[in-house]
């Protein structure tokens, strides 16, 4: 199978630059086709703008999307952004590793993200009516696709626990999750999270290697993490409301799970 590793870290050295060479050795030992984007290393430019746009009109206003579109559609993007779409094309599965930064991903890969989802590659796709809003939440360009996480934290696990002080670390993750990864339509599995990285001797380690190494066994295997599908009946739409015998009871991001 094809694996796509992006890493999001500056430092080669650091735990984070160790856990993906193990990554890559695992994943092409067990036999799969791997490319990398280290962002840090290609200096990948983060901020979208209308330098993303080369071919716009420059007399007119800067629209994101709009100009999005038209230099998707008329394969006018600038090449580092197409380069990175032909590679989420090629995967059948995207791992993205990166230290939590101030309760999100570093800024290069929500730049990644933002430069590459272009209007008409992974949203503003499939038809828009009464009963169907689109091609997104389980649908999409990724559907068939899978995508993990793998995330270090400089916290104890009990920190981002159920009450824990930063918040359970499924919320903190929910807008990655199913925001960025499930809307494309990406098949998401559970995260794979390194707590107090600072702590990491050779014994915790070895620990951590054999865990994710059997995370990286089961890539294609595992269960997804059960978010409900935008348009198989569970949601009002257009309202895009779960409908009243869906989940009584229950709000915030722990509904949209069956």
């Amino acid at each position: 199978m094809n694996v796509l590793l992006v890493l999001a870290h500056p430092e080669t050295a650091s735990l984070n630059g160790s856990l993906h060479r193990f990554m890559l050795e695992r994943l092409t030992a067990a036999g799969h086709s791997v490319r990398v984007s280290d962002l840090y290393a290609m200096r990948w430019k983060p901020a979208l703008d209308a330098d993303d746009f080369p071919a716009r009109d420059t007399a007119a206003r800067f629209d994101p999307a709009l100009d999005s579109q038209q230099a998707f559609e008329a394969g006018t993007q600038t090449a580092d952004i197409a380069a990175e779409q032909e590679k989420l094309l090629w995967a059948d599965a995207v791992i993205l590793q990166f230290p939590l930064w101030w309760y999100s991903m570093p800024a290069i890969l929500k730049g990644w993200i933002e430069r590459i989802y272009a209007y008409g590659f992974a949203y503003g796709v499939g038809e828009h009516s009464d009963t169907h809003w689109g091609d997104r939440f389980g649908e999409g360009v990724m559907a068939g696709k899978r995508a993990m996480l793998v995330v270090t934290t400089g916290g104890w696990a009990s920190h981002y626990a159920p009450r824990g002080i930063n918040g359970p670390m499924d919320d903190l993750l929910f807008p990655i999750h199913h925001g960025i990864l499930y809307y494309p339509g990406f098949d998401v599995l559970s995260p794979y999270v390194v707590h107090r990285t600072h702590k990491v001797d050779e014994a915790a380690y070895a620990r951590i290697t054999d865990e994710l190494g059997q995370r990286l066994d089961t890539l294609f295997t595992a269960d997804p993490i059960p978010f409900r599908r935008q348009n198989a009946g569970d949601y009002e739409i257009p309202a895009l409301t779960l409908r009243e015998h869906i989940a009584p009871g229950r709000t915030g991001f722990a509904a949209h799970t069956a």
